[in-house]
């Protein structure tokens, strides 16, 4: 099992930009592909982007490309988002996710370890 702590969120205007940080501890980090989510009240879990632990390729929904970007230091054992351009509709909880195995990098029920969330509020 792998313990996942995301930071980073907070109240920002819209146009302006945030960076998350997942850290993790447990299990190596290094051979976990790592993803983020978000929840908005009343929504659904949505699947944003993820970075593969083989080849460091990185996977995005497509309302998420230009804006936001993933990244991952393995040495501090951490995974970043980093958001741009953010605007009210991006007002959610977002989650950090972890996976050993493999399969559709967007179904969050392939990951099996998830972070408490940080909250993200974006004001017009």
């Amino acid at each position: 099992q792998v313990q996942l702590v995301e930071s980073g969120g907070g109240l920002v205007q819209a146009g302006g930009s945030l960076r998350l940080s997942c850290a993790a501890s447990g299990r190596t980090f290094s051979r976990l592909d790592m993803a983020w989510f978000r929840q908005a009240p009343g929504k659904e879990r949505g699947f944003l982007g993820a970075i593969s632990w083989r080849d460091g390729s990185t996977y995005y929904a497509d309302s998420m490309k230009g804006r936001f970007t993933i990244s991952r230091d393995n040495a501090k054992n951490t995974v970043y988002l980093q958001m741009n351009s953010l605007k009210p509709e991006d007002t959610a909880v977002y989650y950090c996710a972890a996976r050993r195995g493999l399969g559709s990098w967007t179904d969050a029920r392939l990951y099996e370890d998830w972070g408490q969330g940080t909250q993200v509020t974006v004001s017009s």
